[in-house]
């Protein structure tokens, strides 16, 4: 299956082959992404080699930390590639984080520190991405490895790790944010921004959105506390339990893995004065069959946005989950033998592309299959 893609694959890594200086690594880099997408049960060091024909992983892993390639530049094209291939002015941008379970302490950013994707603290290190969202695919475009006190504190410990001393402790809200001004500045199109409740509780990244006109729809925990009138603030569950019965409106939020997502959804307003003349509301979604599930959400947007526009972005958010299940299971994002600071960079952009060629596979082939319509539209 791999070689009936060559053409593809190959016009990908032509866009970013130039941000190797030397041809060796160049070449491994090819190998390396090649072999990402190689029908193997594991994607390790030793596998990848063999895929290659090499008699050790030495190379391809001496090519992840190699001096000879830019692994931003490369990280740009990828996500320039994306955007070319399902780029869309509705699309969403959505931010999370993975985590990575390793052993030992010598793993650049790892410690015992919770993972969502194992669902318990565990000793792992922790990935922040963003996600680009469309009605044509979804994928990542870019990446953060998350860095604890525990380590920007210790000098020694970052050069052990080759972690550069310029690098300074980050939240992940901060870490969304950068990738965010890098995304606007390249001029990625999208209308919405979307997350969890760990960035939507940030009061920081909400006032940084609004104050750069970004509309966003995300969750946050149920006792966060918005404006509700003169000089007062409401939990917003309690704004949500005054909600009349008749007011609730059952909608699907995208398609799941077993068909629409349905849940029943209101919104109410927040009584403040927002910048650029945009309105500001609190969200909610009831499971139907568990009327007392309730997730909330806060929510900026233009004058007249819809509840089903709002309940559409907030449904985006499970794009970076399937993005990230995607990334793991067909091209070991989370199967790297790395330590380095500059290795982790270079797997996981590295990986970024192979999923990205996949993502832009299948929309090319969903084209073709489209009414002829579709396929001009």
């Amino acid at each position: 299956m791999v070689g009936s893609w060559d053409a593809g694959l190959e016009e990908l890594f032509f866009r970013f082959s130039h941000r190797f200086t030397r041809v060796e690594p160049r070449r491994r880099a090819w190998a390396y992404v090649r072999g990402l997408l190689a029908p193997l049960e594991r994607r390790n060091g030793w596998t990848l080699a063999e895929q290659a024909g090499h008699v050790s992983p030495d190379g391809l892993q001496g090519m992840l930390c190699s001096a000879a390639w830019d692994r931003d530049a490369v990280r740009d094209d990828v996500r320039d590639y994306v955007v070319e291939q399902i780029g869309d002015a509705a699309g969403v941008l959505v931010a999370d984080e993975t985590g990575f379970v390793k052993k030992g302490r010598a793993s650049a950013g790892v410690q015992r520190q919770y993972s969502g994707t194992a669902g318990k603290t565990e000793n792992c290190q922790i990935g922040t991405f963003l996600c680009y969202a469309t009605s044509r695919g979804r994928a990542l475009i870019d990446r953060e490895l998350y860095l604890p006190k525990s380590w920007t504190g210790d000098r020694d410990r970052c050069r052990a790790a080759a972690i550069p001393d310029e690098v300074e402790f980050a939240t992940k809200p901060q870490q969304a944010r950068a990738m965010l001004e890098r995304a606007i500045t390249a001029g990625v199109p999208f209308s919405w921004f979307t997350a969890d409740e760990a960035y939507g509780q940030n009061p920081g990244l909400r006032g940084w959105l609004e104050e750069q006109d970004i509309a966003y729809v995300m969750a946050t925990r149920c006792d966060d506390e918005v404006p509700s009138g003169l000089h007062t603030t409401t939990r917003v569950d309690e704004l949500i339990a005054r909600v009349r019965a008749g007011a609730w409106q059952r909608l699907s939020c995208g398609d799941g893995a077993h068909g629409p997502r349905r849940y029943d959804w209101a919104r109410v307003p927040i009584r403040r004065t927002f910048a650029h003349g945009r309105r500001g509301w609190v969200l909610a979604r009831r499971s139907i069959s568990d009327p007392s599930d309730i997730a909330y959400y806060v929510c900026f947007g233009p004058r007249g946005t819809r509840l089903r526009e709002l309940v559409r972005v907030a449904g985006s958010r499970w794009s970076v989950e399937e993005s990230f299940q995607t990334a793991k299971n067909e091209v070991g994002l989370d199967q790297y033998q790395v330590r380095r600071y500059d290795a982790w960079y270079g797997h996981i952009t590295l990986a970024m592309a192979a999923a990205a060629f996949l993502v832009v596979t299948r929309a090319r082939e969903a084209a073709k299959g489209a009414p002829p319509a579709a396929r001009a539209a």
